[in-house]
């Protein structure tokens, strides 16, 4: 969230998700799988490795590992390259006039508890809406895989991201307690290990689920206020501004200069942007912190200038056609589902 990998999005990626500038991925030479006795020894190191952290003794992780598959499918579903389409093309397919619909009616008919989580952590309830829409489907795709077989296939049989994946298996068997009552052999999810409505991985779970109906446990599967409230967190944790701006169509100057940022971490104050040529039509701080994206419009080029908040989004999902998307789809919820809650005092 992000940064996770997500079950319904990395199914929309495999069709539509690319840079703005990217070519269609090369195809990933097919893996090697590592013999049995690698893999035994790789758990075993891993195992005792848990222990000595302070986590579980290496007899049960081994015993928990036993109990997982590998599935052969989880490795080809991560390695299958992605098709990049232009934002002419991803545009129509991601905001669509059913998903503004869909997204209206979960905001209508759980608008109190909505824009109770808004007032308490300052993310708009058409943002929350709209991620838990494009990521499961408002809980109807969560995943079919179970996770503790994603993560150890992923953590022992694909070596080119192994130690992220044996990050997040350690954290999932880390993650059992009183706020988190699930046996990790249960737990199900996507092929990259993502889980519940929001899509979490197992350190984002840690780091960012929350309790938000007070029951004391977080559950991402049939709690709606944990659920809204854990993608909340998510955003205001990485950065998200109560009111900040998002991003606003610039419009270019002939001889502006080229600009062509390394990051889509906004860098640049305003005023240095209008200086080199690329202005939006809105009166803002000049020293606000932005920077700028290019996309192959409808029309011809566009240029989007991006604050803060774009880049809060885009730690959810890393494409800035996705961080744009979302926030285009939030904005026509919002003015579908219009609704009239009063702010909880």
């Amino acid at each position: 969230m992000r940064g996770s990998a997500t079950l319904y999005t990395f199914c929309l990626a495999l069709l539509i998700t690319a840079s703005a500038s990217a070519a269609p991925a090369a195809a990933t030479p097919p893996l090697t799988p590592p013999d049995a006795k690698a893999v035994a020894a790789a758990e075993h190191e891993f195992a005792q490795q848990l222990e000595h952290d302070g986590g579980p003794s290496a007899a049960s992780v081994l015993a928990l590992l036993g109990k997982a598959h590998y599935q052969q499918s989880v490795i080809d579903a991560i390695t299958r390259p992605a098709e990049a389409k232009p934002w002419k093309e991803y545009r129509p397919i991601f905001v669509t006039e059913r998903r503004i619909a869909d997204g209206a009616a979960f905001y209508r008919a759980n608008a109190a508890l909505l824009k109770r989580i808004e007032t308490e952590y300052g993310v708009p309830a058409e943002l929350v809406v709209t991620i838990l829409g494009v990521e499961t489907n408002y809980g109807r795709v969560t995943g079919h895989y179970r996770v503790l077989d994603a993560l150890t296939t992923l953590a022992f049989y694909y070596p080119p991201r192994q130690d992220f994946f044996r990050s997040e298996l350690k954290q999932l068997l880390l993650l059992r307690g009183a706020n988190f009552p699930y046996a990790p052999d249960e737990l199900m999810g996507s092929y990259a290990g993502a889980m519940g409505w929001g899509q979490f991985m197992p350190s984002s779970v840690a780091h960012f689920a929350r309790d938000g109906d007070g029951d004391g446990k977080m559950d991402l599967w049939n709690s709606l206020p944990d659920i809204c409230s854990s993608v909340a967190n998510y955003f205001v944790a990485h950065g998200w501004q109560k009111g900040g701006l998002v991003a606003l169509r610039a419009t270019v100057a002939e001889n502006a200069r080229e600009v062509t940022p390394g990051t889509l971490e906004p860098i640049y104050p305003l005023q240095q942007l209008r200086e080199w040529g690329y202005r939006v039509d809105a009166t803002i701080d000049p020293m606000t912190p932005a920077t700028l994206i290019k996309l192959d419009g409808p029309d011809g080029p566009e240029v989007w200038i991006t604050f803060e908040n774009f880049y809060a989004i885009t730690r959810y999902n890393r494409s800035p056609l996705y961080s744009l998307a979302v926030y285009q789809l939030s904005q026509a919820i919002a003015a579908d589902a219009t609704v009239d809650v009063p702010a909880p005092p």
